[in-house]
């Protein structure tokens, strides 16, 4: 009689906790979704609609293959003079200028198997996997889509506006860290890119040192992200 009272209850317990999942599951399952897309939203940038920095850290490594022997070419793009575009045509102007670059960039990017970012303000970065790829034209095809014009309203009408940008690139194995190394080295050979007339890019070679003098806005995102964090800037 003990043992039969025993399994009564526990059934009757069984019972009881299986009739409560079955009443919240519901509730389970709207929460996991708010999760979702909470996570989703916070590895993208709101404006353009690419992956920002953690996306970019997130994502990376589906590119980089098993091994850590793919090579991957990481571009860091800096659009040259893009104050001027909001001091002369204002911030909405600019946002779409760069919500029409930004597509550009994505188009190149997964139309060679790779991932594409906005960092900061005018800040983009575009890996992919080299493969079979032509390095230099692939970055030259990041400026031209960089320079197409873009269409945007001013005082004056439309106005079919230009931009160029400075582009390094730094050339990597799947092994190397995003941000320590690949980032870092696009990042100096950017600033060559700069520094030598902009409107062109540079290859990251193991001689290239940062160029000296001020920075151009104080300290980049991933500098400052660091050096929150209480890492080395």
């Amino acid at each position: 009689m003990f043992i039969t009272n025993l399994v009564i209850a526990t059934l009757a317990a069984a019972i009881g906790a299986g009739a409560t999942y079955l009443a919240i599951r519901p509730t389970i399952g709207r929460l996991r979704t708010m999760l979702t897309v909470a996570l989703w939203k916070l590895s993208l940038d709101p404006l353009t609609g690419l992956y920002n920095r953690t996306g970019l850290l997130a994502t990376y490594p589906r590119i980089t293959g098993t091994d850590g022997e793919q090579r991957i070419a990481v571009m860091l793009i800096d659009l040259d003079y893009f104050k001027d575009v909001n001091d002369t045509y204002g911030h909405d102007a600019g946002d779409h200028l760069l919500k029409t670059v930004a597509a550009r960039f994505r188009e190149l990017a997964e139309s060679c198997g790779g991932i594409a970012a906005r960092l900061a303000g005018d800040e983009f970065a575009i890996a992919i996997p080299l493969s079979d790829l032509d390095l230099h034209r692939t970055a030259d095809l990041a400026g031209e889509m960089a320079a197409t014009p873009v269409d945007i309203d001013s005082n004056e009408g439309t106005t079919a506006l230009t931009i160029t940008s400075s582009i390094g690139v730094a050339v990597v194995t799947g092994a190397d860290p995003l941000e320590d190394t690949a980032l870092r080295q696009a990042d100096i050979a950017m600033y060559h890119a700069k520094r030598t007339g902009r409107n062109q890019y540079s290859i990251f070679s193991p001689d290239m040192t940062m160029p000296g003098g001020e920075a151009r806005r104080g300290p980049r995102l991933r500098d400052r992200h660091r050096r929150d964090q209480g890492g080395a800037a």
